[in-house]
């Protein structure tokens, strides 16, 4: 039976992939600061899939906490055939508000170090065994300068390229996926006007998990769920730049606090 590790698998895109692989039969294995949700997911998922789950409590903006997830995943006793690099939060704050610096260097440690970490763990132990899938959470904001978040997207973006190069040959692949605004409580919990935006730019979580895990099946370096989507990054690489800059300041007003 099949094994996948999720970071922040409690809510959100994270708590998606968790409830796919459940339902396929996968074992799980969910990481997240928040024990006694883990622990209903746990009871949940084992009583109506008859699947094995393990949790592990860890804050992945603590560099003694990522390298504890890091030896679990290099673990060889206990083999991984997923693992989703996914724990994150929204930024809405401008890159020139020095009260929010705090919650950026955070975010880098949350969605850069611990990507970073974990990710080298993952590759190591899978390209070991000769086989492995590996999905980092980007987003399409990479493509645009929406501030931190952007920047910080943009990072895991490349670094899940550069990590599926060096795995290139060794039956591990690495894919970034990059979604758009998708129907979670993301948007809310950072605070982020979403409210005012057409249904059209929205993704359903079941159609994002569902793209994202073929897309993967397939070895694809980059993941981006529905066609609109699809459609907005090609304009977003062909588009002249002072376009993008010019969008980019507009989206940023949904950056700043209220």
């Amino acid at each position: 039976m099949a094994t996948a590790l999720i970071t922040g698998g409690t809510s959100g895109i994270g708590y998606a992939f968790a409830r796919e692989f459940a339902r396929r039969g996968t074992d799980l294995v969910i990481v997240a600061r928040d024990t006694a949700r883990m622990d209903e997911i746990a009871q949940d998922f084992e009583q109506t899939y008859g699947i094995t789950v393990e949790t592990l409590t860890a804050d992945l903006a603590e560099r003694a906490d990522m390298e504890r997830i890091a030896e679990r995943i290099e673990d060889d006793s206990r083999p991984l055939d997923w693992v989703i690099n996914n724990a994150g939060f929204g930024l809405r704050s401008t890159v020139l508000d020095a009260s929010y610096n705090d919650t950026h260097a955070r975010a880098l440690q949350v969605m850069c170090l611990a990507v970073l970490i974990l990710g080298g763990a993952a590759g190591r132990a899978m390209a070991r065994r000769g086989s492995g899938r590996i999905i980092n959470v980007a987003s399409s904001a990479s493509t645009i300068l929406t501030g931190n978040y952007s920047a910080v997207k943009a990072w895991c973006y490349n670094y899940s390229e550069s990590l599926g190069q060096e795995l290139r040959g060794t039956g591990v692949t690495v894919t970034a996926l990059c979604p758009g605004w998708v129907k979670t409580e993301f948007h809310e919990r950072a605070g982020i006007k979403a409210h005012s935006l057409p249904n059209i730019v929205w993704i359903d979580t079941d159609v994002l998990i569902r793209d994202a895990m073929r897309d993967a099946e397939k070895g694809k370096e980059m993941s981006v769920p529905s066609w609109k989507w699809r459609l907005a990054l090609v304009v977003a690489k062909f588009a002249p730049k002072s376009f993008l800059r010019w969008f980019s300041r507009k989206l940023t007003a949904s950056r700043k606090k209220k």
